[in-house]
């Protein structure tokens, strides 16, 4: 896969970032942590590996919290509006970007659904209609 730039932000704007590097990987993720920091059914998650971020605008709104007991989990967002942003992990070259903080197209397509086991009953039902906006009331 060819290196990519790719820039996003977050919900008001306080934060900014640019992620440098391979894009790798593209999960929609039903683990238990990933629905509880997205508030959804799952967390879509795209990784860079190699990856560099770079933030350009408010590092000082970046707030994290570190799942005790886990390894790796960790939840960075805007201390202002509380969105998901990016987080490079340490002594790594991997960025995992909340998919949904990007400004730009994403340069993959969702690759697989990951810890289905965990998906929650009424997440991702394909049997749902659609619309193209809110339904009328």
């Amino acid at each position: 896969m060819a290196s990519s730039t790719l820039k996003g932000s977050c919900l008001c704007g306080a934060v900014k970032y640019e992620v440098s590097g391979e894009p790798k990987f593209f999960f929609h993720c039903h683990c238990t942590r990933c629905r509880k920091a997205s508030g959804t059914g799952h967390a879509s998650n795209l990784f860079f590996q190699p990856g560099v971020l770079k933030w350009l605008q408010g590092e000082d709104h970046i707030h994290a919290f570190k799942v005790p007991q886990a390894k790796r989990f960790t939840n960075n967002f805007c201390a202002t509006c509380g969105a998901r942003i990016p987080r490079q992990a340490k002594d790594s070259d991997s960025v995992m970007i909340p998919a949904g903080s990007l400004d730009d197209p994403a340069p993959i397509e969702p690759q697989a659904r990951i810890y289905s086991d965990s998906r929650a009953s009424w997440s991702c039902s394909d049997d749902l209609p659609v619309f193209p906006g809110s339904p009328a009331r």
